[in-house]
């Protein structure tokens, strides 16, 4: 990364820039945090790689962007970015190309002796004198020999509108007042220590008038600050007339200070949807007029549009009625736009085998006679690629699938930009298809059970309790309800993940789910697990290898024998949401199901282990079927 002057202060992964810390947000260096500033001012001047050309996904940005009256989307691109970095510390590619940062919060204070300013306050020096250590990069503060390191004062203001701003510490201490001996006076800040929550006073050096942090925390704190400015740091932008949501104090570090809003795709090959997209996206002008089989058949019969007869013609004229609709009717939901990305990626992997590509590669093995009862079909994913994309991000509310109203989405430029940053990870994997007249006979039975009931009904208080007054009166508590079959698939899931990770080695963060349940009117059955870090346990053939018939009757009898005892139990086996719970599991935690949030798609929510294994000795009621239970 680099700063304003062109230097270098570090460097993160590619994703890291997707999940972890990306436009908006602040990252910890060793002696100072920085803030990633916005699109606009990211340049790739010299550079020529960094499209990547994934067409579903670029158009379910483009779909996703629609409600917020984005213009279109024409590129996805990885972070500016140029090989010899590393190796030639001096060169441009170094200290010219890299993700622009600033240092935030602007304000420091000197370990010394403890004086508060802002960094343009001539007070701090700021040292980045060897490019072969840019994490050394530190602000000194010269009031002693040796010169003492300055570290940022971690108070910040955050809004619910996604603004993010400098605590006003002039202005606090003096209590609104400006101080009486002069305009910009110099200040101190103490931390006091001890356990009772944040024990830091703030004094001011002209006048010596002192104020406490605390009494800016909590509900009580908040009539102690400011109005919030409507401030963007990463767009240098403020809102005219500010804002009408409350200022809240939080440390720099929080981890509700920044939440990314991404979308994902597999790469697909020929025939299945990838194609088509690019298709639309290039030459939009030319086929939007193609409606029937005649309007095809005419167009296609010209020379300069012969490049349409590699296309079947219900498939093109469905997806060019599919964009019109799109583009002129309302704006689609999360819950649609996933639809759309996942249903192509279903027919892909349960379709067919097509023929292999450097970006997808399938291969069918037999299922275990024992697993025939549960699986109709397991598929070696022997390479994959995965796209993803950041298209916003939110501050103190999650963005959740499920109520994607709640949070306030925050634009990652000034301007309307053509492209959004992503990533792309490349891997393996293994695809289950659960029998489909297993899980409907199944689904008949559980969704009008009291079990089932229980979490329906968990799930509109969860809705309803999360429900604010910058929602609107039309308001659906069920909106966004998984259903029986996904909770069954994604409890199977984790049991799967988890005993891959205790028994094969494998790091359960370096893997990630997709759940393929569909809806009713179109029902899927089927679970991807496949590697989504771009390191050797992505690359090696480890997770394939499991799916061979030897390998997956052991890891699934395994899962099933674990899922059916907790450590925690009975306290795990007999949760279920009651009256007035509305948390999204029941017979599910740390002990048994849970796994870390980059490899669940949903948060460790929709899980409960009843549906699987008998609880409670009741076989009737699970979805694994007699000879396979432990």
């Amino acid at each position: 990364m680099s700063s304003n002057a062109n230097r270098r202060v570090g460097a993160v992964r590619p994703s890291h820039l997707m999940f972890t810390a990306g436009v908006g947000s602040l990252v910890d260096l060793p002696n100072f945090s920085v803030l990633i500033k916005g699109l606009d001012s990211w340049s790739y001047s010299g550079i020529t790689e960094y499209d990547i050309d994934e067409p579903r996904l670029r158009s379910a940005v483009n779909r996703s962007l629609q409600r917020y009256g984005h213009g279109q989307v024409e590129q996805l691109r990885s972070a500016p970015w140029l090989q010899g970095g590393d190796s030639d510390p001096k060169g441009w590619a170094a200290q010219g190309v890299g993700v622009p940062v600033t240092p935030f919060p602007q304000w420091l204070r000197c370990t010394a002796c403890n004086v508060l300013a802002a960094v343009d306050s001539g007070e701090f020096v700021f040292i980045n004198a060897n490019p072969r250590t840019p994490h050394e990069a530190k602000f000194v503060h010269d009031c002693k020999r040796g010169k003492p390191l300055a570290v940022a004062a971690r108070f910040t203001l955050v809004c619910t509108a996604g603004h993010l701003d400098e605590f006003p510490y002039t202005v606090y201490v003096h209590h609104g007042q400006p101080c009486p001996k002069t305009p910009r006076p110099k200040l101190r800040m103490k931390d006091h220590g001890g356990n009772q929550a944040a024990n830091v006073s703030i004094e001011c050096v002209a006048c010596g008038v002192k104020r406490n942090i605390r009494e800016a925390m909590g509900e009580r704190g908040r009539r102690n600050l400011p109005s919030c400015r409507g401030r963007h740091p990463h767009l240098g932008t403020y809102r005219q007339n500010g804002c009408t949501e409350d200022a809240v104090l939080m440390v720099a570090g929080a981890s509700n200070q920044w939440f990314p809003l991404t979308l994902s795709a597999l790469a697909l090959p020929k025939g299945q949807g990838g194609d088509i997209e690019k298709l639309l996206d290039d030459h939009w002008p030319e086929v939007q007029g193609i409606e029937s089989r005649d309007s095809y058949r005419l167009l296609s019969a010209i020379p300069a549009f012969n490049y349409l007869k590699e296309f079947d013609a219900d498939t093109l004229i469905a997806a060019v009625a599919a964009r019109k609709a799109g583009a002129d009717g309302a704006a689609p939901s999360a819950p649609e736009v996933q639809a759309d990305l996942f249903g192509p990626e279903w027919d892909a992997l349960s379709g067919p085998i097509p023929q292999p590509s450097d970006d997808f590669a399938l291969r069918p093995v037999g299922v275990p006679v024992p697993l025939d009862e549960l699986f109709s079909d397991v598929r070696q994913v022997e390479r994959l690629r995965e796209a993803r994309a950041l298209i916003g991000f939110t501050r103190l509310d999650a963005p959740d699938p499920e109520s994607p109203e709640i949070a306030t989405r925050v634009d990652l430029s000034r301007a309307a930009q053509t492209w959004v940053p992503a990533s792309e990870v490349r891997g393996e994997g293994v695809f289950l298809r659960v029998r489909d007249d297993l899980m409907a006979d199944w689904v008949s039975r559980m969704e009008t059970s009291p079990q089932m009931t229980a979490h329906r009904e968990a799930f509109g208080r969860f809705r309803g309790n999360r429900k604010s007054d910058r929602k609107s009166s039309d308001f659906d508590p069920l909106y966004g309800w998984a259903g029986a079959r996904y909770i069954a698939l994604h409890t199977l899931s984790h049991l799967l993940i988890r005993t891959i990770a205790l028994e094969c080695g494998y790091n359960s963060a370096s893997l990630a789910e997709r759940i393929y349940a569909g809806d009713d009117s179109n029902p899927r059955t089927g679970i991807l697990i496949y590697t989504a870090v771009p390191d050797s346990e992505g690359t090696l053939g480890g997770l394939v290898s499991l799916a061979e018939e030897r390998e997956l009757d052991r890891i699934v009898r395994r899962a099933l024998t674990d899922a059916s005892h907790c450590s925690a139990d009975p306290l795990c086996s007999e949760r279920l949401p009651r009256d007035p719970a509305d948390f999204l599991h029941g017979a599910a935690c740390h002990v048994c199901l849970f796994v870390s949030e980059t490899t669940c798609e949903r948060g460790n929510r929709f899980l409960d282990r009843r549906f699987l294994v008998p609880l409670t000795g009741d076989k009737g009621q699970v979805l694994t079927p007699v000879g396979l239970l432990p």
